[in-house]
């Protein structure tokens, strides 16, 4: 269980070298309960054994919101398998992906590759300390795509991967 707040950049993946430092996967099924157009949302995840709860929000300074895409507050919390099963059957936005968290330094990495309609898409994320850490980047590392709204999971599930004309899909290469 997190809570608080996150500090993740997330990038595109060029090739497989991630995969000889995995250290463990997961399948992972979610969907989102409410996705607001303020940044909030609210999402149900499970895997084989285990379901989740999760709130992700903007980070907010008093009424001003702070629109570094580096920092946003995340809320999990661990609920019954069923529930997320059951929750999870009731969300009309939805993501598929195969999760592996790999044994790197200077952070939590993880590869998720896309499934279903997001087929194709294999992001790397990292969760950081500070917003400022210094980041050693694997040469597997694509362009860093960290506050591209469209390649939120939350996007992903509304408008997915295979539904991108390939010249935008291109775009993000440069």
């Amino acid at each position: 269980m997190a809570m608080g707040l996150e500090i993740e950049r997330r990038f595109l993946v060029r090739t497989t070298g991630w995969q000889d430092q995995v250290r463990t996967s997961a399948h992972l099924s979610q969907g989102y309960i409410n996705i607001s157009s303020h940044g909030v949302t609210t999402r149900v995840r499970h895997n084989h054994d285990r379901g989740w709860l999760t709130l992700k929000a903007p980070v907010a300074v008093g009424a001003a919101t702070v629109t570094a895409p580096i920092r946003r507050w995340e809320f999990e919390y661990a609920i019954p398998l069923g529930d997320a099963k059951c929750l999870l059957e009731h969300c009309l936005h939805r993501i598929s992906k195969e999760r592996h968290m790999l044994k790197l330094t200077g952070g939590e990495w993880v590869v998720d590759c896309f499934a279903d309609a997001n087929h194709g898409l294999v992001l790397a994320e990292v969760e950081l300390e500070r917003p400022d850490a210094d980041l050693c980047l694997p040469p597997w590392i694509g362009p860093e795509v960290t506050g591209n709204g469209r390649l939120s999971n939350a996007a992903l599930a509304r408008h997915p991967w295979s539904q991108w004309l390939e010249q935008e899909k291109q775009a993000l290469w440069r």
